[in-house]
């Protein structure tokens, strides 16, 4: 399998494609600013986010809250106050993917043994904490737009589909762009209905190679995989293993797109930092579009 930018920000680089942002990158991202609307791109967090079911959901504990005084706690000076510990998945709601969550063939980007990341010291190459801020410029590619709806389940997005979103917007992605993919699939479900994580309309491997050649930092979409499912037969997370593993290029999944779209953004300045959590595999963000 081919490893197209595994050394060429150095062979000890763990950051990836996010090395394109440059300060001409963030310039031309802050010169985009035109009427100051902020745009969040996140779901709200929350025990009943919907998970897959490989995954344990949210829980949310309150350690202090008006019970303790209702029961007696000191207040001295008549000061109170709450506080609340969150246990989640990292893969949960908006997230990154650092680029040590998905490898193939025992080897993870840019060369690093798959060994490498443990139940004991988690991730020791490519960790979350080495994915730097993303500032720079934005893509909308709306495929709903394109289709007249969001697309069905297992929907398949080719290349030539998204050069078509580029055209509706007037550019293309270039070096250091983060390209936002709107799909529909989180938009098309139902309040209250269980979701089905095995079918999903996404990029298909030719589309995720072409923005990786395009130059692009970072690829996000509003679904919880990028790419479609079910894999074509004889493959596994086949765009995952092409973004991730051979050109370092971070996954921004379960983004919320539909405001973005109607707010008219296609180009803009964007904006996501995942938490430096040291070896994990993945952050929580809640990205913004500033149009």
């Amino acid at each position: 399998m081919a490893r197209e930018a595994w050394g060429r920000w150095g062979a000890a680089d763990e950051a990836g494609a996010p090395n394109r942002i440059g300060r001409e990158q963030v310039r031309l991202a802050a010169s985009l600013v035109r009427t100051g609307q902020v745009v969040s791109l996140a779901q709200p967090l929350s025990p009943a986010s919907p998970v897959p079911k490989h995954r344990a959901g949210m829980q949310h504990f309150m350690g202090r809250d008006g019970g303790d005084y209702a029961a007696g706690a000191k207040r001295p000076g008549g000061f109170q106050f709450a506080e609340d510990t969150v246990v989640l998945p990292l893969h949960l709601g908006t997230h990154m993917d650092a680029l040590c969550h998905a490898w193939c063939d025992d080897h993870l980007y840019n060369g690093f043994l798959g060994s490498t990341v443990r139940s004991t010291t988690r991730a020791l190459r490519c960790g979350a904490e080495k994915l730097p801020p993303v500032t720079t410029r934005g893509l909308l590619l709306d495929v709903v737009a394109l289709r007249g709806g969001p697309l069905p389940g297992d929907a398949s997005i080719g290349r030539e589909a998204l050069q078509a979103a580029c055209a509706r917007i007037g550019a293309t992605p270039g070096e250091g762009d983060a390209v936002l993919i709107r799909t529909g699939w989180q938009e098309a479900q139902q309040p209250g209905a269980e979701v089905d994580f095995t079918r999903e309309p996404g990029i298909d491997v030719e589309a995720a190679e072409w923005l990786a050649d395009s130059g692009v930092a970072l690829v996000g979409a509003d679904n919880y995989a990028i790419e479609v499912l079910p894999f074509p037969p004889g493959t596994v997370f086949p765009v995952h293993q092409r973004l991730i593993r051979d050109y370092g290029v971070p996954l921004l999944e379960g983004m919320v797109l539909k405001p973005l779209a109607e707010a008219g953004g296609g180009v803009f300045l964007f904006v996501a930092a995942a938490l430096p959590l040291v070896g994990a595999t993945g952050s929580p963000v809640n990205p913004l579009a500033v149009l």
